[in-house]
């Protein structure tokens, strides 16, 4: 069974007192020894299997949105920029998936430049996606709602608008890079696990709460706003074809909603029981550890979902891959002429409806 390293102290794996490790290891676990970890009893393989086709679907599906996108220079809008951003965040994490699956079977065998660098790539991926979908929503919030182009008419801004998310993420995921690093424990596999050293529950919190209340619930708190604002106007307004252009958009955030939403609610559960805001127990210790477990694995698929979404649901999408194969002589160009380029309204600057 493995340890689910991230929900414990350093301290709570070493009996200072005694030298005795507590790693899974019921032979050696001492009578004074903290609570000894439980996981979620999945068999490893059946993990890195999980692991391996999330991998596979996510490289081959955000490869091809990255493709179609770029391929359609001429009608790319101001929310086609942000789901490309938010197709290579995904990408660059799944690209990290292989070395996740391979952790599960072996330990950590990558060493702690590795485990910085993926450890950075996964923190980013989560809050570029949150900050993405949020600047998405403010857009389809400024074009139906209040139907201007001041904002979304100047392209350019929305280069600026994704370097400075990228670079907010980058900010957020920053002390995940500092203080993880290869540990090699006694009895047992490397991980790649947080270093604090003295106050690590104070230091675990500040990890916590800041990019919680920056990277996510600020974000959700933006997007709330936005679309319950784009709906109303919707329904009063009896706009059909807006509401055939919005359902990718709200399907991508309802997915990414039921991926990650629980995740973070365990991690709130999480520290409020280090703030001892709530009495903590072994047995409540090893509850969230295994919510932590299961709720981690339902955010590692959001990476590969979102192609899904526009191959069932996006109609432009489809095109712009039908036109791409055409060209490069995959499929014959009679399908191209059978497959009617659908048409889009509802932008606030003639061309920011989705592509998807």
């Amino acid at each position: 069974m493995e340890v689910d390293w991230d929900n414990y102290s350093l301290e709570d794996l070493f009996d200072m007192e005694n030298y005795s490790y507590l790693p899974d290891l019921p032979t050696i676990l001492s009578d004074s020894a903290p609570c000894r970890p439980e996981s979620l009893e999945i068999n490893q393989y059946a993990m890195v299997v999980i692991y391996a086709l999330v991998f596979v679907l996510s490289l081959l599906g955000n490869s091809l949105v990255i493709l179609v996108v770029l391929y359609s220079r001429v009608s790319r809008s101001v929310t086609d920029v942000y789901l490309l951003n938010l197709a290579i965040a995904d990408l660059l994490f799944a690209l990290t998936l292989p070395m996740w699956a391979a952790s599960k079977a072996k330990g950590w065998i990558f060493g702690t430049a590795l485990c910085k660098l993926v450890s950075l790539l996964k923190e980013i991926n989560f809050y570029s996606s949150i900050l993405l979908l949020a600047c998405i929503s403010v857009d389809r919030y400024l074009a139906i709602v209040h139907a201007t182009r001041t904002l979304t008419q100047k392209r350019h801004w929305v280069k600026f608008i994704c370097l400075g998310i990228w670079a907010l993420s980058l900010i957020l995921s920053l002390p995940i890079f500092i203080f993880r690093r290869a540990i090699y424990p006694p009895y047992s596999s490397p991980v790649c696990y947080e270093d604090m050293g003295a106050n690590t529950t104070k230091w675990r919190i500040v990890m916590r709460v800041l990019p919680q209340t920056f990277g996510f619930l600020l974000p959700l708190m933006v997007m709330l706003f936005c679309y319950g604002l784009t709906l109303r106007t919707l329904f009063e307004a009896h706009m059909g074809q807006k509401h055939r252009a919005m359902r990718v958009i709200f399907a991508v955030v309802l997915i990414f909603l039921l991926c990650w939403l629980p995740y973070n609610l365990v991690l709130v559960a999480d520290t409020l029981m280090r703030l001892r805001a709530i009495k903590e127990t072994c047995e409540r210790r090893n509850d969230i550890g295994r919510a932590l477990d299961a709720t981690e694995i339902l955010g590692f698929f959001h990476s590969c979902l979102n192609p899904i979404i526009y191959a069932f649901i996006g109609q432009k999408f489809r095109h712009g891959l039908i036109k791409i194969m055409a060209i490069h002589g995959l499929i014959s160009k009679e399908h191209l002429s059978k497959d009617s380029r659908p048409s889009f309204v509802g932008s606030s600057s003639g061309n920011t409806s989705t592509t998807f």
